[in-house]
């Protein structure tokens, strides 16, 4: 993937080597945290209840930072400069959708940590892997994360990596276009959204599929995807599917409880916006059959 021709983001805040930090601590996991923990829960072969649990007495104890000074990597590493370099290019992306419709693109902050943060969402460690946070409208990532989604979860690669940042990006949009408020208030209300065909599978899965746009339009700007590109974030889109996870986790799939969508939905949400690169495309939650 030849990524450094992109342009890097300004809005990368660099918290590595930091410990935890940032506003508003106590508060609990939102709508992305709680569903991301479900899923290393169930990868762990753990209760996803039991998990939430252990998240929230972590956020109630209030851990305390290092007793010595920590070593931040450079703030110019390759690593960074990556994750500079994909931002950028989403900024640029979805700055120009929004345009053509007349509006104004607010780009989130990504926020580089590791170990553990504090977000608007909440205190969270690295085991709780990258999120986005519609309180304080950030991405976090602990880049530890992308190791582990090539040892663990059979999934890695560059373009893979963006993926994952494209995923969590497509949930800012889906934040400030008001989708995510609407999910949101149908849990508040009672609403069953867990479930094969559920709010939060409709809302992963679009996520995925503003992922593939970003790539389609991104290829058309740079030519940047190389020979196996796309097959990365395919493996990885696989790795991730609720029923592989719950396949190694528990021995079992149940639909009932995803949360994310299956390796085969979130595939071909994937392809639905690379091959399509438009918007009204991703509208999952129109979609009769996911």
């Amino acid at each position: 993937m030849k990524w450094r021709s992109a342009r890097r983001s300004s809005n990368v805040d660099d918290r590595r080597g930091m410990g935890p930090g940032g506003g508003g601590g106590g508060m609990k996991l939102g709508l992305g945290g709680i569903a991301i923990v479900v899923v290393i829960g169930l990868l762990m072969g753990k209760n996803p209840m039991e998990m939430l649990g252990l998240v929230a007495e972590i956020q109630q104890q209030a851990p305390a930072g290092p007793s010595g000074p920590a070593t931040a990597p450079p703030v110019d590493d390759e690593a960074s400069q990556f994750v500079a370099s994909i931002l950028g290019e989403t900024e640029d992306v979805w700055g120009e959708i929004f345009q053509a419709s007349g509006e104004t693109y607010p780009a989130p902050t990504l926020v580089l940590f590791s170990g553990s943060v504090n977000s608007a969402c909440g205190g969270a460690t690295a085991a709780v892997g990258p999120f986005y946070c519609p309180g304080d409208q950030k991405v976090y990532i602990d880049l530890s994360f992308f190791q582990q989604m090539q040892q663990r979860l059979g999934g890695g690669g560059d373009f893979a990596e963006a993926y994952v940042i494209a995923h969590e990006v497509g949930h800012h949009v889906q934040t400030i276009t008001g989708v995510s408020d609407k999910v949101n208030q149908v849990r508040q209300r009672g609403g069953n959204v867990e479930g094969a065909d559920g709010l939060l599978v409709r809302q992963e899965l679009q996520a995925d599929c503003y992922a593939g746009l970003w790539a389609n339009r991104a290829q058309k700007r740079h030519a940047w995807l190389e020979g196996g590109d796309l097959e990365e974030a395919m493996a990885t889109a696989t790795a991730i599917g609720d029923d592989t996870l719950q396949r190694q986790g528990q021995g079992q799939v149940v639909p009932d409880s995803f949360t994310h969508g299956s390796a085969e939905q979130r595939v071909r949400w994937f392809r639905v916006g690379f091959q399509s690169g438009d918007v009204r495309q991703c509208d999952t939650f129109a979609a009769a059959t996911l």
